[in-house]
């Protein structure tokens, strides 16, 4: 990925908190002679060690032939989306001196690199659907258990999948939030953002703002 310096994010934890809010992602691999991509959610798992990229785990059916390439031992990178959003020059006070200005597009993004591994356990399996599950029911009022499932219908739906693990030897994050533009010109992208009553245009004028007050320390 192409990441000029002012746009590089290196911070281990921006990284890993990025994809924990974003885990749906796009994995990226080689099988045969082609590059092959499956979206997929992923659980990010880091231990105590600072140095720790941390490993991803997921899960695909058995009918998809991705899962067969991984005993050989090929590269593969999975790429989380973060907040995106359009940023009008409108929004730039500097547009006002001799309109220099053009639209262009914030965003933030992480790739995880890694050699992927399969794992066909039941038990493993078990364990990382409930965790997976549990992640993401944790916001309602009457979460889903898997208990709540019949045993027999989960014992087949287990046989039907097989595990992803991923241990990320290098991990890439882009960080386009305006640091490029002038102290006004980002709080002015954060109003212009702020104007819209969209997620995604909140999320990225959350991002500029933090932007800006690590530039200003």
């Amino acid at each position: 990925m192409y990441i000029p310096p002012h746009f590089n994010e290196t911070d281990p934890s921006v990284l890993h908190n990025l994809i924990r809010s974003y885990p749906f992602a796009a994995w990226v691999t080689q099988v045969e002679s082609e590059l092959t991509v499956n979206h997929l959610p992923f659980l990010l798992k880091v231990g105590q060690d600072q140095n720790d990229c941390g490993r991803l785990v997921g899960h695909v059916s058995r009918a998809n032939p991705v899962w067969t390439a991984c005993s050989s031992g090929v590269n593969s990178v999975v790429v989380f989306q973060g907040a995106q959003s359009y940023i009008s020059p409108s929004w730039y006070p500097s547009k006002q001196d001799g309109g220099k200005a053009v639209p262009t597009w914030n965003y933030a993004v992480v790739h995880a690199h890694g050699q992927p591994r399969i794992i066909d356990d039941r038990d493993w399996l078990l364990e990382h659907v409930s965790q997976l599950s549990e992640l993401h029911e944790r916001q309602r009022n009457l979460p889903w258990r898997i208990t709540d499932a019949p045993t027999d219908y989960i014992e087949h739906m287990l046989r039907a999948i097989i595990g992803i693990e991923i241990p990320i030897t290098r991990l890439e994050g882009k960080w386009k939030v305006s640091q490029n533009r002038s102290e006004q010109d980002r709080l002015g992208v954060v109003a212009g953002l702020r104007e819209y009553d969209d997620p995604a245009a909140r999320d990225m004028a959350e991002l500029v703002q933090t932007m800006n007050t690590r530039i200003k320390k």
